[in-house]
């Protein structure tokens, strides 16, 4: 009887210390996607910008070569700058709450792992109850 306790027992600890090891596994999986996505979003920025002052370059040397009347390449500028901001600003909210979403997703699958432990905790504690309780004689 004492080994089939301690089978339990060990059977039970053994399990949730497994279930605790694979949320943090999964939660470290999500953090490190986390980093991949913001260097992407970096990447992606520095490639925006680089776009962007090409076009910029390319607008400027348009209109000095064309002699357009009533803009001057500082209005120009000005718009492209105030359009582009707007569209930098809702990619930059798009990319921090991504990533905020993989914080939190990571967080979850932790609570989860331990969640998973707690209860086989709790089912083994319960099956050694079981086990140990005295039986009643049948009248």
């Amino acid at each position: 009887m004492a080994y089939f306790i301690v089978a339990i027992a060990a059977s039970t600890v053994y399990t949730a210390v497994q279930q605790r090891k694979a949320g943090k596994a999964q939660a470290e999986q999500v953090l490190i996607q986390k980093q991949q996505e913001e260097m992407q979003a970096k990447v992606e920025e520095l490639s925006r910008r680089e776009q962007l002052n090409a076009t910029l370059a390319a607008n400027q040397a348009a209109m000095a070569t064309s002699g357009v009347s009533g803009l001057t390449p500082e209005s120009v500028a000005l718009q492209s700058a105030r359009q582009v901001s707007s569209s930098e600003s809702a990619i930059a909210l798009s990319d921090r709450l991504k990533l905020a979403m993989r914080e939190r997703q990571a967080a979850n699958i932790s609570a989860t792992g331990r969640a998973q432990a707690t209860g086989t905790l709790l089912s083994g504690a319960a099956s050694l109850a079981a086990v140990t309780a005295p039986s009643k004689p049948v009248e």
